[in-house]
């Protein structure tokens, strides 16, 4: 007899559960709640939801220790005041962009069968709500990371740094605060700068950053930088896009400079790590030609772009490896 912890069938249910995660964040029950505990009937007002469903919905969250009833009366529990916007180490923008990118991963088995997904939505295109819940999403993964990151390079040698597809400045705002002297140049799309301006001024470093406007894929790069960050960007690109990309970089560096990679440094045999093998899936089903790639790719691509001296600073579970370039 198969125990219940060795049921084969608990990981195919796991989204099962995800889904109800997902959904009662996209209701933002959990937000309701960190004001205070709830009836069902409260909440169904709210969200607007049918009473019963969203009491269904509710049971649950206490079965996962979300969420804590007694009497009728639903509470936040420390584990689900996470998935709250209140909470200051949030991950509802995370959970928000799973959400997001729940379609294209219904669509897997078509995208193994075809090699590329038929039915993928951008989130990019997919709307101003898609793409806040991504830029916040990257923020949730980045603002402990970038730190770790920005600790273990020395950054003295250089003046300003490129931050390319730099989202709302989580890396920007962990090296210029390891690197006082440091000045910065962050690009993105002219959606997302807004919210890299709001960040910066949180943290007092609007001053020292130019934000820039631009696509990495069609415009020109900024230059006048001797340190450029590609943090969580080779993985949406294809082989080809990451070497002409790579090229954009080494005409624009100043003498003297570097490029940094930050992302999935994969295993020869690219089972490991783990969660890189899983990261290239969502790669599959969510881009055109993105994918996680091995040390050994990444310093063939920036071989071809003209990068001389490759090294493999860091590897890591996290998407936490580094790469370091020189023209």
């Amino acid at each position: 007899m198969v125990s219940h912890r060795d049921d084969p069938l608990e990981d195919v249910r796991g989204f099962m559960k995800s889904r109800i995660l997902l959904s009662a964040a996209q209701l933002d029950v959990f937000t309701l709640l960190h004001d205070g505990p709830s009836s069902a009937e409260v909440l169904a007002g709210k969200t607007q939801c049918d009473l019963r469903a969203l009491t269904r919905l509710l049971d649950c969250l206490v079965t996962f220790g979300h969420v804590e009833k007694a009497e009728g009366i639903y509470r936040l529990t420390e584990k689900g005041a996470l998935f709250s916007a209140k909470h200051p180490e949030s991950v509802l923008p995370m959970v928000l962009h799973m959400a997001h990118i729940w379609h294209n991963w219904h669509h897997l088995t078509e995208t193994v069968r075809l090699g590329r997904n038929p039915q993928r939505r951008s989130i990019v295109h997919s709307g101003a709500d898609a793409l806040a819940a991504f830029i916040g999403a990257m923020h949730v993964v980045g603002r402990n990371l970038a730190q770790e990151i920005a600790a273990c390079l020395d950054l003295s040698p250089y003046k300003r740094l490129l931050d390319i597809g730099g989202a709302s400045g989580t890396y920007t705002i962990a090296f210029l605060k390891r690197q006082p002297s440091l000045e910065a140049v962050l690009y993105d799309l002219s959606d997302v700068l807004p919210m890299a301006r709001e960040r910066l001024e949180a943290h007092g470093l609007l001053s020292r950053v130019r934000l820039v406007a631009g696509d990495f894929y069609s415009d020109p790069l900024p230059s006048g930088c001797d340190l450029a960050l590609l943090s969580a960007i080779i993985h949406q690109n294809s082989p080809e896009e990451n070497v002409a990309l790579y090229r954009k970089i080494r005409d624009v560096l100043e003498p003297g400079g570097c490029l940094l990679i930050r992302d999935h440094i994969m295993e020869p045999d690219r089972t490991r790590p783990a969660a890189g093998a899983l990261f290239a899936i969502n790669m599959l089903v969510n881009t055109e030609g993105g994918d996680t790639y091995t040390f050994e790719e990444i310093q063939a691509g920036l071989t071809t772009a003209g990068f001389r001296k490759v090294e493999l600073l860091r590897t890591g579970d996290r998407m936490d490896g580094l790469i370091r370039a020189f023209p």
